[in-house]
């Protein structure tokens, strides 16, 4: 009796999921978020003479369910993976020295003997990012230096640390807000990564299996299948990158194209300041990897 009872109930479960399966829902943004999958990297580099460099880089994939069945397969393993994102978090912020907002979809880091950086996109308004930092930072003895520019889809404030002077740069647009902050250390990059004065220096790498096209501000340039993927290593690996992709641009906001072969291609719009080295690489499925490196 006892084994045509469960078997009943599985049975009936079993309908119950098919069921579920095939009853349409509404996308949910606030229930639907990139919570369920993480893909992650990390390079450490380290020589006889002390130097050591580390990277890391994070992205989330995103749960959008059409039917019923779908999202109780996406809250579960989303569930799972929320926990896992708290560890990511504290582990980050613990091995970078830098905060790491809850909710983000994609994130880089870099830990070098001249940076200390982090750049993150989250669905949270810029409002939210920015008092999360404000209080993370402050927590931290960062002190806010006069002059912060704050406006609805931007903000852009410098800090004073026991370490060297700080940035935290925010932009909002296309629902998502990016943050980039970034600690300077007093130690002086090589010339293979060190920008002309008063510009800015793009380099540009493919981690993937496929060649790739970046155009930047219209101007494309084809990468071979791993071409540059160690860029983000250490400053002797960007130094060693071809004049093709080394990009000297001014500072300022720019329209980025990545597209894998075979793959939809993939825009972002970045800001840049003067001075700054950034690596920006070919991701898993061509999501655009940008890494502040100097």
């Amino acid at each position: 009796m006892k084994r045509r009872t469960l078997g009943i109930l599985v049975a009936g479960s079993l309908v119950a999921a098919t069921a579920a399966m095939a009853i349409p829902v509404t996308p949910d943004p606030a229930r639907d978020n990139p919570t369920d999958t993480i893909h992650a990297g990390w390079s450490h580099t380290s020589r006889s003479n002390g130097y050591v460099d580390d990277t890391w880089w994070a992205v989330r994939d995103r749960c959008a369910p059409d039917y019923l069945g779908e999202r109780l397969l996406c809250n579960a393993v989303g569930g799972l993976a929320r926990a896992t994102s708290r560890t990511f978090e504290g582990k980050m912020s613990e091995y970078v020295g830098l905060p790491l907002p809850d909710g983000w979809g994609l994130m880089t880091a870099k830990n070098s003997p001249f940076i200390r950086s982090s750049h993150v996109e989250t669905p949270l308004d810029l409002k939210a990012v920015l008092g999360f930092y404000r209080a993370a930072l402050g927590g931290r003895g960062w002190e806010e230096n006069d002059g912060a520019a704050v406006e609805p889809d931007r903000a852009v404030i410098a800090f004073t640390t026991s370490d060297g002077p700080a940035s935290l740069r925010l932009t909002r647009q296309d629902g998502k807000t990016t943050a980039d902050l970034s600690l300077r250390k007093p130690a002086v990059a090589t010339s293979g990564i060190l920008p002309e004065p008063g510009q800015v220096r793009l380099l540009l790498g493919n981690k993937t299996d496929q060649a790739a096209e970046i155009t930047v501000n219209e101007r494309t340039i084809k990468l071979a299948a791993r071409a540059g993927e160690k860029l983000a290593h250490s400053d002797a690996a960007a130094g060693e990158l071809p004049d093709s992709q080394k990009i000297d641009l001014p500072p300022g906001r720019y329209k980025v194209i990545i597209k894998p072969d075979g793959s939809a291609a993939q825009k972002r719009e970045f800001e840049v300041a003067a001075n700054e080295t950034w690596g920006l690489l070919v991701g898993p499925d061509g999501v655009p990897l940008p890494m502040r490196l100097y």
